[in-house]
């Protein structure tokens, strides 16, 4: 493992209506759905934790107090926790993101409120520097094939981002963790973080990093089934 070198703050979008998850949803948000016997939201820390990220800025709509609630400030999870609510409606992953930037600082890290993604942080962070660019997007080649390719990484940049509309060069997805300049994202003003991605690789503006680990997510229950069990072997083997 390798702790980040100068962590940056990191943002958690954990604001959306996590509708595939209904019913258990319906009542809690995503952040709380119980993962081998915890909220989701404490085997993320606690990873984030471990590879020296502990600035984290959770950015909340949806039955967000209850967030607050249970994990306050997140000392017990080894993390400084502070909050960003989406307001009486959901701004979108983009908007969620500018609200935020005032506890954000120069440059930061995002992941999706539903990715545990257990990989070196420090490299991805080192990588962003080194390419001095407006923004950098993760990305693993998709060898499966079980969803449609949407990212052309070539050069360590990425060339094209687009999910409905996939080009022959594309052979990569999004892999959930991206770093912004704060000024790439003040800038935009749509919702939705994708389009910027989007926007920032046609002109060659985004960064990319390839990774070899493959992720876990909870955006769905064969998501959150899977996590529970790589969760219970990862405990087996300590």
């Amino acid at each position: 493992m390798s702790a980040v070198v100068e962590p940056m703050p990191l943002a958690i979008l954990a604001g959306g209506l996590a509708t595939r998850l209904h019913p258990i949803t319906q009542t809690i948000p995503k952040a709380l759905v119980p993962v081998a016997g915890e909220p989701f939201l404490a085997h993320q820390l606690r990873l984030l934790a471990r590879h020296g990220l502990r600035n984290i800025v959770l950015c909340v709509g949806h039955l967000g107090g209850q967030i607050e609630a249970q994990f306050g400030p997140g000392g017990d999870y080894g993390v400084e926790l502070r909050y960003s609510y989406d307001g009486p409606q959901l701004r979108g992953t983009a908007g969620a993101l500018r609200q935020a930037l005032p506890l954000l600082g120069e440059s930061f890290l995002v992941l999706y409120g539903d990715s545990y993604l257990d990989i070196d942080y420090g490299a991805v962070v080192r990588s962003f520097r080194e390419n001095n660019a407006r923004a950098l997007m993760t990305v693993i080649e998709n060898s499966h094939g079980t969803e449609p390719s949407n990212v052309w990484f070539e050069d360590r940049l990425i060339r094209a981002y687009n999910k409905k509309h996939p080009q022959p060069q594309m052979r990569h997805i999004d892999y959930g963790l991206s770093v912004y300049r704060a000024d790439a994202v003040a800038v935009y003003e749509g919702a939705d973080l994708s389009d910027l991605q989007s926007t920032l690789a046609e002109r060659g503006l985004l960064a990319g990093f390839e990774v070899t680990t493959p992720y876990h997510e909870i955006g769905s229950h064969s998501g959150l089934k899977a996590l529970e069990n790589y969760l219970e072997q990862r405990k087996s083997r300590l």
